[in-house]
């Protein structure tokens, strides 16, 4: 009688686990929602709060910019995770924490959204560090 652990091959199938899954959703629709926030932030200045005394004051096109090239990335890492390329987790993780600053520094002009993306991030970060890298991959 062979066990269900002889059955399954030594090599990767390229379906990513449920973690990393689950930061692949996250990292694309928090992606696509700041490439919509950079949309706005270029394209409308009157939706931001704007704050006259703040530390890290940047013209709000230039925080747009950032957001419309930081999500696009995002976007593009997420499908690399959906395809289970190891090096979407490393660059999903950097990713991650330079947007948790970018949010964390445009605190200010849209506070309630930053925290939000903040603590989605955060998620992402723990979503792709926490599977090891031999759950990475799914067996038949």
């Amino acid at each position: 009688m062979t066990s269900i652990r002889e059955n399954r091959t030594d090599t990767p199938t390229g379906k990513g686990s449920g973690l990393v899954i689950f930061a692949a959703v996250l990292l694309l629709v928090v992606g696509i929602l700041d490439v919509l926030r950079g949309i706005m932030a270029i394209a409308e200045d009157d939706v931001f709060v704007s704050t006259p005394n703040y530390v890290f004051q940047f013209d709000l096109t230039s925080w747009g910019w950032i957001h419309l090239i930081f999500g696009a990335l995002a976007i593009c890492v997420s499908a690399g995770l959906f395809k289970a390329a190891v090096w979407a987790r490393v660059v999903g993780v950097g990713l991650s924490g330079l947007l948790i600053i970018a949010n964390f520094l445009s605190l200010p002009y849209y506070p309630v959204w930053s925290i939000l993306a903040i603590a989605m991030y955060t998620f992402v970060i723990w979503g792709l560090c926490v599977v090891r890298r031999d759950e990475f991959y799914l067996r038949d």
